[in-house]
């Protein structure tokens, strides 16, 4: 979507924003082409499932903007909300992985350097965004670099009580139902 909103018939001057996105697409297409080619069956229909339904919408949304929006700046606000959307749901997927850290009081399953990327990425994008005075692009880099920013902060809050040992772990405490141990329903 990024690469989209990056063309000059839909945001004109976004140079930038359409190399890097693009760049971006091309590494990802790469590792997708890896992965299908290395899982199992049941994970690749699933995949395929998932990318035939993103191509189909996104054929659907550059059809709409480029038959119905016939100035830049239409097009810009149309594709900017959904990538501004995109984005949110992006930095804010980490959320569930957070609440885990703060209950289990461990960050043994949040990667410090996916956190430090999802920070350093919101944050450049931010100051690139404000530079150029776009909104589109600001309001979900600063959720980003404010998303990675609080992750940041929980790793350094949690860091030294996780267990790296492989000894028990809070996250280990949790024990699922079963014969021999039935729930505590009380």
């Amino acid at each position: 979507m990024w690469v989209f909103y990056g063309l000059p018939f839909v945001h004109p001057d976004s140079i930038l924003v359409v190399t890097i996105n693009a760049i971006g697409l091309v590494i990802e297409i790469f590792y997708v082409c890896v992965f299908l080619a290395f899982s199992d069956w049941p994970k690749r229909r699933k995949i395929i499932i998932a990318l035939l339904v993103e191509l189909v919408f996104l054929a659907v949304v550059i059809f709409i903007t480029m038959t119905f929006l016939h100035t830049t700046k239409s097009r810009s606000m149309l594709i900017g909300i959904f990538c501004i959307v995109f984005n949110i749901i992006m930095y804010t997927s980490p959320l569930t992985v957070m609440r885990m850290v703060i209950r289990t009081k461990s960050v043994k399953f949040m990667p410090f350097y996916l956190s430090l990327a999802n920070f350093l990425n919101g944050s450049i994008w931010l100051v690139y965004a404000l530079l150029i005075f776009d909104p589109y692009i600001t309001i979900p880099n600063g959720l980003g670099a404010l998303s990675g920013a609080v992750q940041l902060i929980l790793y350094a809050t949690y860091y030294k009580s996780t267990r790296w040992d492989g000894g028990p772990n809070p996250a280990s405490d949790v024990q699922l139902p079963s014969k021999d141990n039935p729930p505590n329903l009380v």
